[in-house]
């Protein structure tokens, strides 16, 4: 079944693929008799070597990982920053509106 998707497959299994891909097993026959396509096998096989630094053209599941909670803290801050510069801008529309309620000198 082309293009299907299942739910993650647990770390043990991925480890146990990659076993058997490093003692010699092709990621096509792997994908024959398991579930997981050539691809997400080379995948796994490459991401292992990034983790266990073998190769060093990508980033470690470590580093995914907190660019992705960098990118998630960004984003909150940049709402953040947009909240409070229309209240700030809510504010001093309101403050200016308000007879003597303007900064005195």
């Amino acid at each position: 079944m082309a293009g299907r998707r299942r739910g993650r497959y647990p770390p043990e299994y991925k480890e146990r693929i990659v076993e058997l891909v490093r003692a010699g097993r092709s990621p096509g026959s792997l994908a024959r008799e398991f579930e997981p396509s050539q691809q997400t096998i080379r995948n796994w096989v490459k991401q292992a070597d990034l983790d266990e630094g073998r190769r060093s053209d990508g980033l470690t599941t470590e580093a995914r990982k907190e660019m992705r909670e960098l990118k998630r803290e960004v984003k909150r801050l940049r709402m953040e920053r947009d909240i409070l510069k229309k209240a700030a801008a809510w504010f001093a529309r309101e403050s200016e509106s308000i007879p003597g309620g303007g900064m005195r000198s």
